[in-house]
């Protein structure tokens, strides 16, 4: 379909439609795709499991390019995994594969010429291959242990030459044998963040509220301070808040919110305590807990600032949303 040169509604309806068209027709054969899997699937992941070695990935043209995602994909998530371009393989990159490595082939057509040079080399050294192909009968297929068929379906490309669908396809089929690996290895949480130590992803799964409070700024007053304490309590904290303790417990919090409730319903007089106004269920998390796990309370609670206490529940800071915002842990 060509797309209309006259300016207009005509020619944005056929932007759409061309978008529309583009994302169905991926999403249609990521779908086939799902519904199509079976044991070879199965065989193929257990495999991986039980070899020794690491997953090399290869490729060339679009096939390499998804190929080089993948291996991220696989390495982030705990599956040691590289990369090499099978024309760079058959030109001394071969040496970079060693025993117990298996060997993934993407190939639409499973008959590039350096796919096909490529293969027997790889099993004249024992590795075992992989082929991920379109073409059940194609040379790639017919040298490989095991042929997962993806990119079957015709491109989103309107001629059907663009690699789209195809490549689509073998991104799914990548997450989804990086997923499956993850979850048999057990791989956690915790083994994740190890591997994305810097950046955003790193903080929000390393990050302790503890790394976050600032034992030196702990604004606090007793149920019967004054409004004038209040204020002075609130503003050397630059918090927005003062804590209220009574006898080394937390009572209750004033935000600057309650202040202004107070001042709009008239209790400004000498009388006016700060159990008076303060909010009786404030909001506390341990301060072993990760920092994203306050920031998503405080987002529920619809507040800006969280309460940290220690093992024993006695107060030990105050975390503000700017404090997130700063380390990165919210946008």
């Amino acid at each position: 379909m060509h797309l209309s040169h006259q300016k207009g509604e005509s020619s944005r309806t056929d932007i759409l439609k061309r978008a529309v068209q583009t994302l169905k027709m991926e999403g249609d054969a990521i779908h086939k795709l799902a519904t199509s899997l079976g044991d070879e699937f199965v065989n193929v992941i257990t495999l991986i499991l039980e070899s020794k070695g690491r997953i090399v990935l290869t490729g060339v043209g679009k096939s390499a390019d998804v190929a080089r995602k993948i291996v991220a994909t696989l390495n982030s998530t705990g599956s040691p995994s590289f990369f090499v371009h099978a024309g760079d393989a058959v030109h001394g990159d071969l040496g970079g594969i060693q025993i117990g490595d298996v060997i993934l082939c993407l190939s639409k057509s499973g008959r590039s010429d350096e796919i096909v040079a490529l293969a027997p080399l790889i099993r004249a050294a024992g590795n075992p291959i992989i082929a991920i192909t379109g073409v059940a009968d194609s040379q790639l297929a017919n040298l490989s242990d095991h042929v997962i068929l993806a990119g079957v379906d015709p491109e989103a490309c309107p001629f059907d030459l663009a690699p789209t669908t195809s490549t689509a396809v073998q991104m799914a089929l990548g997450d989804a044998i990086a997923l499956c690996l993850m979850e048999a290895k057990g791989f956690g949480a915790e083994d994740f963040a190890r591997n994305h130590p810097g950046g955003t992803l790193g903080k929000r799964l390393t990050v302790l509220v503890s790394d976050l409070i600032d034992s030196n700024r702990m604004p606090q007053v007793s149920p019967t301070a004054k409004l004038q304490d209040i204020l002075i309590s609130m503003t050397t904290g630059r918090y927005g808040a003062t804590v209220v303790i009574n006898s080394n417990k937390i009572v209750g919090i004033i935000t600057d919110g309650d202040l202004r409730r107070a001042l709009e319903a008239g209790q400004t007089s000498d009388e006016t305590f700060a159990s008076d106004i303060m909010g009786t269920l404030p909001l506390t998390i341990s301060q072993q807990r990760l920092a994203v796990d306050a920031a998503n309370a405080i987002r529920e609670r619809g507040v800006t600032q969280i309460i940290a206490i220690d093992s024993s529940g006695n107060y030990s800071g105050i975390v503000h949303l700017h404090d997130l915002i700063r380390e990165g842990i919210v946008n």
